[in-house]
């Protein structure tokens, strides 16, 4: 046999045994090139205006860089060591070490680049898709056209050549480096097996546990007021993401082995196969795959928490625009208020319109009100001197306040964080000549007008009855009321035209002039393209992981495959050893995708107020479909093992 029947062979061979693998690379590859051909279609050119995404689209690039380069580097390294006996047996029969990292490094570029121009023609053919799916979910009205980008080409070749000749340099030390007899025992040694459970891990394991569960307790706390500074917010971030990293590492390194070992010894050691070949396995490779482990899941759970705080955003921008400009139109001052109705009137769209005047008062309102954030370098607010903007229930046909009291709403989740307004209490407010108590007899989260009017001051709107409103107009302090006394919502039954009129006469220049709609697109725009280009990294980290963990199945039944074979002469069936893998790959999956899930989870809950209304749908959805995708690597390595299973004989 010559060299070349030999490579072809080995080719035939690999391809078959690391499918995989290929698979894996031409996935690579046809993400790269779809993305960065983004970064050059001309509709993420900021000179059109159509998307100004072509710097997200490019950071992007550069992330995705990393996670392709470190997958494709880390696979090869598992591909070269299953293959290390196959190197041993060269040097046995008289191959020189350069000889054989020529014969591999042949194979390698064969596998590796037809692999790539696959993965380019791949890319090229839904390239168009991508851009249709970002003009969807950012809604831009544009044509998304096919078109081959020479410089994504030229990039995408740079990168991937730069990776392969990383890998084949991994593989030259890798061959210098090893003896005839290290080969043969590469296989074997890979993974740390602990006959017995000393105290030391035990105590990292009651650690790891412990770290986690403080990360998550001082997450919650966050902004529930426990931090006074920024300064002190930002040293409990550190402590928080230091905690959890350390945690997940510990309860990999130590954790994990403990529990199982808890469950042995309520069975008093004796266990059923399905424990065997589950527990008994994970007590001990998870150690040795602490660091892998750990970044999987750190990784995840960043994936996991910047999509779905991105699609909360998305989720919540249409929302958040009912909440903040109320009418399809608000608008500020009578100026623009008479320009426009006289643009509506003059292309025939009808339209109604409410008018809510709009008073500020300064209020001592110390007897309900607790501010959570004070301190050095903070927005700082004086309970006894906010700024109240104040409204007539004569405006609002739902809503009816008695004499003396007022009712406070316009109370959003964002503000909850800050400050703490109770439900009943005293509000005094300091007019020119006069004070006025008021009874607050309640709080809500309705908007009855734009933002404009409540966040200067940072409080909900009051609403008090039509007589004390009179009088606090009469009395009213010009050193704290606002120039604009007038809000103006409209609402039209062609809002799609009226939008377009309203964008195209510049009437939104003017600060508080907002439309519903444009604030809705102008977000979902912004948000979208985030939550995409966040998606696509999540999943290709997806995508690589579960591959890493698959590959890691593939080499552990390798290496078991002569238990098989004793349990199998023992009597034990296939059926019966398939079910104990089943739980094994329940372990081997679920448990760095429920940990992570966790992290991604209380990330969430610490700060998800920040970016929208609604929080449990997005969140769930992200969780729910990035669960079902990495299932898919479980079913595969199960399915795995009952090849190597049925080979066991």
């Amino acid at each position: 046999m010559n060299i070349n029947q030999l490579i072809i062979r080995n080719l035939k061979k690999n391809l078959s045994n690391y499918y995989l693998y290929v698979f894996a690379l031409i996935f690579s590859v046809t993400i790269y090139f779809a993305f960065v051909t983004l970064q050059y279609d001309p509709s993420m050119d900021p000179a059109t205006g159509t998307i100004k995404g072509q710097a997200a689209v490019k950071a992007g690039s550069i992330v995705l860089i990393v996670i392709v380069g470190i997958f494709l580097v880390y696979a090869n390294n598992l591909f070269i060591k299953r293959r290390s006996s196959e190197i041993g047996l060269f040097q046995l029969v008289g191959m020189t070490k350069g000889r054989i990292f020529r014969i591999l490094s042949i194979e390698n570029f064969i596998l590796y680049f037809s692999s790539m121009l696959i993965g380019i023609a791949i890319g090229f053919a839904i390239s168009k898709l991508m851009v249709m799916i970002v003009f969807k979910i950012t809604g831009v009205e544009a044509v998304a056209t096919l078109t081959f980008s020479q410089e994504a080409l030229i990039q995408t070749l740079l990168v991937f050549l730069g990776i392969y000749i990383l890998i084949m340099v991994t593989n030259f030390v890798f061959i210098k480096k090893q003896s005839i007899l290290a080969l043969f025992q590469v296989r074997s040694s890979t993974e740390i097996k602990i006959k017995r459970m000393s105290i030391w891990q035990m105590i990292i394991g009651v650690l790891g546990i412990g770290l986690i569960g403080t990360g998550y307790y001082i997450s919650q706390k966050l902004f529930d007021g426990a931090f006074l500074s920024i300064n002190e917010l930002f040293m409990a971030m550190l402590f928080i993401l230091a905690s959890v990293i350390i945690g997940t590492y510990l309860f990999y390194k130590g954790s994990v082995a403990f529990i199982f070992q808890l469950i042995r010894k309520q069975h008093n050691g004796y266990l059923n196969i399905n424990k065997v070949m589950s527990l008994s396995s994970i007590m001990f490779r998870m150690k040795s795959n602490a660091l892998l482990l750990t970044i999987i899941t750190t990784i995840s759970a960043l994936a996991i928490g910047l999509l779905s705080l991105s699609y909360i955003s998305y989720y919540s921008a249409e929302q958040l625009a009912e909440d903040y400009v109320v009418h399809d139109f608000s608008l500020v001052d009578e100026e623009s208020v008479k320009e426009f109705t006289t643009i509506l009137e003059n292309n025939d769209i009808d339209y109604s319109m409410n008018q809510v005047e709009v008073i500020q008062y300064q209020a001592d309102a110390s007897d309900i009100l607790e501010l959570d954030m004070d301190g050095d370098n903070t927005i700082t607010m004086d309970p006894s001197e906010v700024p109240l903007p104040i409204v007539s229930d004569d405006n609002f046909d739902h809503i009816d306040v008695d004499k003396g009291k007022t009712l406070l709403t316009g109370y959003s989740d964002l503000m909850m964080r800050f400050m703490t307004i109770k439900e009943s209490g005293e509000i005094i407010l300091n007019g020119q000549n006069d004070t006025y108590e008021l009874q607050q007899t309640g709080l809500n989260r309705e908007y009855l007008v734009s933002s404009y009017f409540t966040n200067g001051g940072g409080m909900p709107l009051a609403v008090v009855d039509t007589s004390t409103y009179e009088k606090l107009k009469d009395d009213l302090d010009p050193e704290f009321q606002r120039s604009s006394l007038m809000f103006t919502g409209i609402d039209v039954n062609d809002l799609e035209e009226a939008n377009n009129l309203f964008l195209s006469h510049n009437i939104d220049d003017l600060a508080g002039n907002e439309s519903k709609l444009n604030q809705s697109e102008r977000q979902k725009m912004n948000m979208g393209l985030i939550m995409f280009i966040v998606g696509f990294l999540g999943l290709t980290f997806l995508i690589t992981s579960g591959c890493v963990l698959y590959f890691k199945q593939m080499d552990e039944s390798e290496s078991e495959k002569s238990s098989y074979t004793v349990l199998r002469k023992l009597g034990f069936t296939q059926f019966d050893l398939l079910k104990g893998i089943q739980y094994k790959q329940l372990f081997n999956f679920g448990i760095p995708l429920a940990i992570g899930l966790l992290h991604s989870y209380f990330a969430v809950q610490s700060g998800w107020f920040f970016f929208g209304s609604e929080v449990w749908t997005p969140m769930f959805i992200v969780m729910g479909l990035y669960t079902l995708l990495y299932s898919i690597f479980g079913i595969l390595s199960v399915i795995y093992y009952r090849k190597v299973i049925s080979d066991a004989l």
